[in-house]
């Protein structure tokens, strides 16, 4: 094994050579072999003292650790001929090639299961996952580490991000500690504790490998890249430290054949909680928008700006009536550093700017003219979560208690109407405790059990918090008639 040690007969052989040497010194030597040994096994053992056991933590905070297990259905019709057979559970690129082959238009839209991970972020059963693995749910269940199973309601997603938040009905359940991803260093050690494939509550460990990566398509996303072994199933599950707390949401991977390849991705814990309170309080996400097209510094580039080394992010276009053009920035600026972090390559501002919240003013540091110079700008909602906004607010948020699916008004419309707050109702439910009490889509709900109605989380709220055993009073607006309603809640 130490090939460095000659065989005990090389050294007979060596030392009878040489009439000078006797059997005492070949003896003297065995103690130095050993001493070598043993100074080998000390830096080993001592080597191993220094890897991470993780047993505790996932003691400790796996509890909070869920299976998401999903129906989905879609409205591509089913493969012909193949009973039974579901596209979900095959690697993306052996998925894409069966759903070219004809389809049997006489089978209605297919319906599948899968599954994921998540955790628990509130007692009060709020769980974060990935938006991709409730993505056309019409059926979610929570399964908890001592083996209960809850049907979930889907609070609201950010495909942008792949944040989605679910709500269960439960109360006083174990909950993660969350950690601040601004403080990860490359090299430290990780574990991803999921559901790979379904195996519920599977460990896994390695160390971050890289930071603020960008990946095609997922511009606003500044990504931790670790080698730890993640699966289909382990999507939407929490990466933790290794002082237990969480991280990161374990996201993608990086594969050719579906399966873990050395390469994942996390979103950054940071990043995941500023949209998961915005889900919470509006059902929908914004980020910030600056308004440039922008593109890399190379070498030659940075000596032609005058900088010593390349650097930066090179404004090549400024969106007009952007931010960026209300703040003053021109086309050839070098943007080197946003809101007090440096930027060393192009790709790292869009997430410095998408973490920023819409109506904030923020400082930064561009190169213009061979000259460093400090430009405030006040950073705007992005426009297409503006309209997925309100294309949320359209379809409304669907109430079963109260069996009505309610949306926000337009503070014009309250105006108009001479009121002050209220939602309104645009759909009920068959049978549902508001259409039994004669509420009709369009009414605008201004109170609930004597209390004012100021949004549509407010409501649920106010929902939550309303006896069910006898009935209360609902103030309506209907036109321009005011009228109280008597309801029972479901």
């Amino acid at each position: 094994m130490f090939t460095f040690f000659p065989s005990m007969r090389q050294r007979t052989i060596a030392m009878s050579s040489h009439t000078s040497r006797t059997p005492d010194a070949r003896i003297s030597r065995k103690p130095v072999i050993w001493l070598v040994l043993l100074s080998i096994l000390a830096v080993t053992k001592s080597f191993a003292d220094t890897l991470p056991n993780f047993s505790a933590l996932v003691d400790t905070e796996g509890e909070a650790v869920v299976k998401i297990s999903v129906v989905s259905q879609s409205g591509q019709n089913g493969l012909s001929g193949i009973p039974g057979f579901d596209l979900e559970q095959l690697p993306e690129n052996y998925r894409r090639f069966f759903e070219q082959l004809p389809l049997n238009p006489d089978r209605g839209p297919r319906r599948g299961t899968g599954f994921g991970s998540g955790f628990i972020i509130d007692s009060d059963g709020y769980v974060i996952t990935n938006a991709h693995v409730v993505d056309g749910a019409v059926d979610i269940k929570v399964g908890l580490q001592d083996r209960r199973e809850l049907s979930a309601t889907l609070v609201g997603t950010d495909k942008s991000s792949d944040i989605a938040v679910l709500k269960v009905d439960a109360k006083n359940l174990p909950v993660v500690k969350i950690g601040d991803s601004d403080n990860i260093k490359v090299g430290e050690w990780v574990l991803a504790i999921g559901s790979p494939f379904g195996f519920e509550h599977t460990a896994t460990q390695g160390i971050v490998s890289a930071l603020s990566r960008s990946l095609p398509d997922e511009t606003y996303i500044p990504f931790i890249q670790t080698d730890v072994a993640v699966n289909p199933g382990n999507s939407g599950g929490p990466l933790f430290n290794t002082d237990g707390d969480v991280i990161g949401v374990n996201s993608q991977i990086y594969s050719r054949s579906g399966g873990y390849q050395g390469l994942s991705f996390a979103i950054p814990i940071n990043v995941a909680m500023s949209i998961a309170e915005q889900l919470r309080e509006t059902g929908f996400a914004t980020r910030g928008w600056l308004g440039v097209r922008i593109q890399n510094v190379d070498q030659s580039l940075a000596e032609s700006f005058g900088l010593t080394r390349p650097e930066g992010a090179l404004i090549s276009e400024v969106t007009p009536d952007s931010p960026a053009e209300k703040a003053g920035y021109r086309a050839g600026d070098i943007i080197l550093s946003f809101n007090g972090r440096e930027v060393p390559f192009s790709s790292a501002l869009p997430p410095m700017v998408g973490v920023i919240k819409p109506g904030d003013t923020v400082k930064s540091i561009v190169l213009r003219d061979r000259n460093k110079k400090t430009i405030k700008v006040t950073i705007e909602p992005l426009e297409k979560d503006v309209k997925n906004a309100r294309t949320k607010n359209s379809q409304g948020k669907r109430l079963s208690s109260l069996g009505a699916t309610v949306a926000p008004v337009d503070q014009a419309e309250l105006d108009d109407l001479g009121i002050k707050h209220g939602v309104r109702v645009v759909e009920l439910a068959a049978d549902g405790a508001a259409e039994d009490a004669n509420m009709m889509p369009g009414d605008i709900i201004v109170s609930l059990n004597l209390a004012q109605v100021e949004s549509v989380n407010q409501l649920e709220s106010l929902l939550e918090d309303a006896p069910t055993d006898r009935s209360v009073p609902v103030l309506v607006q209907r036109g321009e008639d005011v009228e109280y309603f008597s309801i029972n809640l479901r």
